[in-house]
């Protein structure tokens, strides 16, 4: 089950609507679906909150040491608490995946992800899992610092936020343990509306259109 949940980004209102502060968004959104609210606490170097689940203590995390030293926030409040990193979720922002889409997985490597690289270093595991929330790539690598530091499209802006809703949807089977259902509901992308029929401009009485026109076809 997973007791620790935190969301990646940096403080100060200069970066609150950047695409890297995405892990922040979802976390918020957590406390809002748990009634709660984050407070500041210098022993572990974030806004931090505690809720009782169940009769079992789940933590909320927003490291306030800037992305590249998310670690020594992770890392002080799970060792205190005794937080196994199987037991830990990051949210984070994840280039790789387009807005509008979202991908759980435990393990694996940091991915030139700064925050991922800290928390590794501090933890001294990749064994945590991760929430990669969508933001899309600049589609060239020098760019990517600038992109991700930049806020997103409206149009992403809404693809991003309608993630996150899905993604809180799982919530309850994350802080069960049942990951292969929360990896279902995250993954399951809410398919596009159909575009309505086009118009069809109306034949004219005697026209040859008119005059081969087929029959309506039936309602079902």
């Amino acid at each position: 089950m997973i007791k620790l949940f935190v969301g990646l980004g940096n403080p100060g209102p200069e970066y609150e609507a950047t695409r890297h502060n995405a892990g922040f968004w979802w976390i918020d959104a957590v406390a809002r679906e748990l009634k709660t609210n984050l407070q500041p606490d210098k022993s572990y170097y974030g806004l931090v909150a505690r809720v009782m689940v169940d009769g079992e203590p789940r933590w909320l995390l927003e490291p306030q040491t800037f992305m590249n030293a998310s670690g020594k926030s992770v890392a002080a409040l799970a060792r205190f608490f005794k937080i196994q990193p199987s037991e830990i979720l990051v949210v984070h922002d994840e280039l790789d995946v387009v807005p509008g889409q979202a991908k759980l997985k435990q393990g694996g490597s940091h991915a030139g992800h700064n925050g991922l690289r800290d928390i590794h270093a501090q933890l001294g595991s990749p064994d945590y899992w991760r929430l990669r929330i969508g933001v899309g790539h600049p589609g060239v690598k020098e760019q990517v610092l600038h992109w991700v530091l930049k806020k997103p499209s409206p149009e992403h802006r809404v693809a991003i936020e309608e993630t996150m809703d899905r993604c809180l949807k799982a919530l309850p089977a994350l802080m069960a343990g049942d990951m292969n259902k929360a990896t279902m509901l995250i993954h399951t992308t809410k398919p596009a509306r159909p575009k309505p029929p086009r118009a069809e401009k109306p034949a004219v009485a005697g026209s040859a259109d008119a005059a081969v026109a087929p029959p309506p076809a039936p309602q079902a």
